[in-house]
């Protein structure tokens, strides 16, 4: 296959050449393209050479690939790296892969060029789809994936995984008619839902206060050194009674809790799991808010207050950040919560917090073998005004 140029939207993107060497090598120090890529550590000059020299060209010409050094069409300047990392010729399919150097961000670069890019795949070359995937946590990656017109389509393991990432991977795909045209905004522009959350998510959790009396709280992810308090109060009668937590409560069920779920939660976008510590920093419950996936706007809470701390107001004081949180920062436009009919600490709870009981759902919850009657509550917005 040979060599291309391509030139839209402000770029330039051309096959790398030797002399791109030094400046590939300084990208690739980028603590961000480290994390989320598969480049070697450290990223050494020769493996910035090799890979313009020697591997680009070769992927080239026996048409495995096609990858593009993109460059300001005024100036010439290096801007990022585009291309289809794999070429399936009798499927008509490739993967796209992309990153951009930390002294180009922000500009809608890679956007730009992943679209120039897709456009010669699908009117030069004539594939048929195109294929992105990324490690989930990298939300930067996602977004440029959807205004590019990618439909993000499921999860996948990585065949690759970077070095200290997660194995899980998000899929989607692009084909043809897809493809929104140069200059159009496409899915996920500035200002959208999904550009909102991907900054939000694309960074650490953050961590949050509150205050019930005169005692400070800090809602923050749980940690290793959590779990222990986390056993104890899952083992606990009343937790036991109230939620679906397993029983007997061991501590891998802890760990996996952590690590399976509270973890991967925040990595994927779907909310937000915390622990309630008190001033000494010392684990007194557990929060969380989870996003639905039928409606983006809508989330529900589900929370527990660990047995040395119950009586004092830290649950509706936290409940009550959480959720001016969830309304302020992620745009929700309702929270839910929902509670076996009986358990009237966790109703007194979300009432003081400021929800509103709207009724009983019948059957409502599965809790281990059964499916007790539930009551129903919300928060809106303006209920805390």
């Amino acid at each position: 296959m040979e060599p291309v140029e391509i030139i839209e939207d402000g770029l330039l993107l051309r096959p790398w050449r030797a002399e791109d060497a030094d400046a590939v090598h300084r990208a690739c120090q980028d603590p961000d393209i480290q994390r989320w890529t598969t480049v070697p550590r450290p990223y050494l000059p020769e493996h910035a050479l090799d890979f313009v020299s020697r591997r680009s060209q070769a992927a080239w010409a026996d048409g495995t690939g096609a990858e593009f050094a993109v460059c300001d069409a005024a100036t010439g300047e290096l801007l990022a790296s585009c291309g289809l990392v794999s070429i399936d010729r009798g499927l008509g399919s490739a993967e796209i892969g992309y990153w951009t150097a930390p002294w180009a961000r922000g500009r809608g670069v890679a956007v730009r060029a992943t679209r120039a890019v897709a456009r010669w795949a699908f009117d030069v070359r004539k594939l048929r789809r195109l294929i992105w995937q990324a490690e989930i946590g990298n939300h930067a990656s996602r977004l440029v994936a959807l205004r590019a017109g990618f439909l993000i389509e499921g999860e996948l393991r990585l065949a690759t995984p970077a070095v200290g990432g997660r194995r899980e991977g998000w899929l989607g795909s692009l084909l043809p008619g897809e493809l929104p045209a140069p200059g159009e905004p496409g899915p996920a522009g500035p200002g959208t839902l999904a550009a909102r959350r991907a900054a939000v998510f694309g960074r650490p959790q953050p961590v949050l206060f509150a205050t019930a009396g005169a005692t400070e709280l800090r809602l923050r992810p749980l940690e290793e050194r959590d779990l222990d308090a986390l056993v104890a109060t899952c083992q606990d009668d009343q937790t036991v009674r109230w939620t679906s937590v397993p029983h007997p409560y061991q501590p891998e069920h802890a760990a996996s809790f952590l690590r399976d779920i509270a973890q991967p939660t925040w990595a994927r976008g779907t909310g937000a799991n915390y622990a309630i510590a008190d001033a000494d920093d010392r684990y007194a419950g557990s929060i969380d808010l989870r996003i639905s996936p039928a409606d983006p706007l809508v989330a529900d809470v589900g929370f527990m207050t660990a047995p040395h701390a119950r009586g004092r107001g830290y649950m509706p004081a936290a409940l009550g950040a959480l959720s001016a949180w969830g309304f302020t920062t992620l745009g929700l436009a309702r929270v839910e919560w929902r509670a076996n009919v009986g358990n009237t600490a966790s109703r007194r709870s979300a009432e003081k917090a400021g929800f509103v009981f709207e009724g009983t759902t019948r059957s409502g919850i599965q809790q281990r073998s059964e499916r007790p009657d539930v009551w129903v509550a919300a928060l809106l917005p303006t209920d805390l005004t």
